[in-house]
């Protein structure tokens, strides 16, 4: 089974680029130093919005029990570390899970 975990966090356009930094640089390279078995593959996504700019994160894990190794038992909990609070406008308390039925590649 593969299980992709999604989140949604959004910041206003003038902290857009710190944040992607922050995401790329220290964000996404704390969950790889951690060295999670079952995690499979780490995607970030950005899109303009009005007025503000949503990030989404999809995180593929082997199964539940990789999930709860990355943040406990209550999984469906979301990661934002605390740098990441400090430049994001608002975000996804929960994160959603998704089991993975097939994918196509084209």
């Amino acid at each position: 089974m593969t299980v992709k975990r999604v989140w949604h966090g959004w910041t206003t356009p003038e902290n857009a680029d710190t944040y992607e930094k922050l995401l790329r640089e220290e964000v996404s390279v704390g969950i790889e130093a951690m060295q999670i078995s079952g995690l499979r593959r780490f995607e970030m996504m950005r899109r303009p919005l009005a007025d503000e700019v949503e990030f989404v994160t999809i995180m593929e894990f082997d199964d539940i029990d990789a999930i709860k190794a990355f943040v406990g038992d209550d999984y469906e909990k979301c990661y934002v570390p605390p740098a990441a609070r400090a430049v994001l406008k608002r975000f996804d308390e929960l994160s959603a899970h998704y089991e993975l039925l097939e994918a196509r590649t084209y």
